[in-house]
């Protein structure tokens, strides 16, 4: 049976586009690669939402920013593709998808499984970010960086905020996730007696 959309789960979908958007905005200047706190709300994203709605918000959240809403962190339109940033934004809907699929298999999951799931999305979010940062950088826009450039930039550099902040994340989520449940219980419609 198909789970329907409810109008709670829009509004959390809706919450967590928009705190993309905020944490588009709250940055730390590095060379390169924007630091911001996106990171932590797309995998917050996955982790409470699970592994679509978490992705849905995710992309809801680029796909705003492609029509041309300034939500990313240097405004927004479809050119925005060849930033070679932009790789990261697309890798932000799979990290989220793949850290709520990793949670949504516990109704209640412990610490250590959020926290790996945390970092297995932020793994997919570094790849596939550093993959496209490379192929524009070197084929698109003509500006030619070496991989080792690649990797200092787009993982050694914001590592050790993103690691805590996933830390951060988890443990938010290890809170967060039963009272989510239990509203969840809540909220379905109980079978009528005769």
């Amino acid at each position: 049976m198909k789970k329907k959309f409810t109008t709670r789960d829009l509004i959390l979908c809706a919450l967590f586009t928009a705190l993309s958007a905020i944490g588009a905005f709250i940055r730390i200047p590095v060379p390169l690669v924007p630091f911001t706190l996106q990171i932590t709300f797309t995998t917050l994203a996955g982790l409470l939402l699970g592994s679509k709605k978490g992705a849905i918000s995710i992309a809801v959240y680029v796909l705003m920013g492609l029509i041309g809403i300034p939500v990313f962190t240097q405004g927004g339109g479809f050119s925005y593709v060849l930033k070679p940033s932009f790789g990261f934004l697309v890798a932000f809907i799979i990290g989220a998808f793949v850290t709520g699929l990793i949670v949504e298999k516990k109704q209640n999951p412990s610490f250590l499984r959020i926290l790996g799931a945390s970092f297995a999305g932020m793994a997919f979010v570094y790849v596939l970010g550093a993959i496209y940062f490379y192929i524009i950088c070197n084929f698109v826009i003509n500006a030619p960086v070496s991989i080792g450039k690649t990797v200092m930039s787009c993982f050694v550099l914001v590592a050790p905020g993103n690691i805590a902040l996933a830390i951060l994340a988890a443990l938010v989520a290890k809170r967060i996730i039963p009272i989510l449940n239990r509203q969840n219980q809540s909220t379905v419609p109980q079978p009528k007696t005769v």
